[in-house]
């Protein structure tokens, strides 16, 4: 391990950075199901695609397979990913992020907790999370943004409607206290929230295209057509979502402008 490099953090093409220097992590939380995997890559690199260029450094943080997190005074920002498995089946790498992220919204660094991300920093900060009542929510869904979100710092430039891709079982039953709801949808009423002053969560994946959304339906298509969904009006319904995207970008650029007004990225 590099001893100016702690925590042996690399960008996508394997250089170490200095332990000065602020980076916005990508916590890896799981990973996409093998086959998709195969063909299309895996959350991080989905994020990192969508986030496009980024003036401040990104480095994942591949915490499934026992990465240790980093110290808070080195994050300019934190996206915590999506991942297939459930909140509710804790583990100890989850369990860890849990404690860790309190101290994130106390030093108030720029957080995005994406799916299960959304929902770990939901029950982190004292929400609740579980089985959605009403089963699965799966494809392009239209999103509805809140009084709130059309204020908000990242939802505020989008439209009141937009198409998002979801495919998720559980869903933060109760908001943490002091959250705000910023968008919602007739399945999900807590499609996307704010915590304090910059930290938010969605339930919606920005970062999925519409072939990543496609091979999702394609590799369930057998227990959802058994669960009575009709899988090719779901798969012919697909579309890009350029919109929800856009909210990755909009997180990336307020990370960068908050650590601008701060200070410079490295000290």
């Amino acid at each position: 391990m590099d001893e100016n490099f702690p925590y042996g953090m690399k960008d996508t093409i394997g250089i170490l950075f200095p332990a000065s220097m602020k980076i916005l992590y990508i916590l890896k939380l799981g990973s996409t199901l093998p086959e998709i995997g195969k063909s299309y890559g895996d959350f991080d690199l989905w994020i990192r695609q969508t986030l496009g260029p980024t003036e401040v450094k990104t480095a994942v943080v591949d915490v499934e397979h026992g990465a240790s997190l980093p110290d808070v005074d080195s994050c300019a920002g934190v996206i915590l990913s999506g991942s297939p498995a459930m909140v509710t089946e804790e583990t100890p790498a989850n369990s860890a992020v849990e404690r860790w992220l309190p101290s994130l919204i106390e030093a108030e660094i720029p957080l995005l907790g994406i799916c299960f991300g959304h929902q770990l920093l939901a029950r982190a900060m004292g929400g609740t999370v579980g089985f959605h009542p009403s089963g699965l929510e799966i494809g392009t869904v239209e999103i509805h943004l809140t009084a709130a979100g059309a204020d908000d710092a990242l939802f505020g430039s989008l439209p009141s409607r937009f198409p998002a891709q979801v495919t998720h079982a559980q869903s933060v039953l109760t908001l943490p206290p002091g959250a705000v709801v910023l968008a919602e949808n007739a399945h999900e009423p807590h499609h996307a929230f704010r915590l304090g002053s910059c930290a938010w969560g969605v339930q919606f994946h920005p970062e999925f295209n519409a072939a990543i959304l496609r091979a999702y339906i394609e590799q369930r298509k057998n227990e959802l057509a058994s669960a009575g969904y009709d899988v090719p009006s779901l798969l012919s319904e697909v579309t890009e979502t350029p919109v929800a995207a856009s909210v990755l970008q909009a997180f990336v650029r307020y990370v960068e402008g908050k650590n601008h007004r701060e200070g410079p990225f490295s000290h």
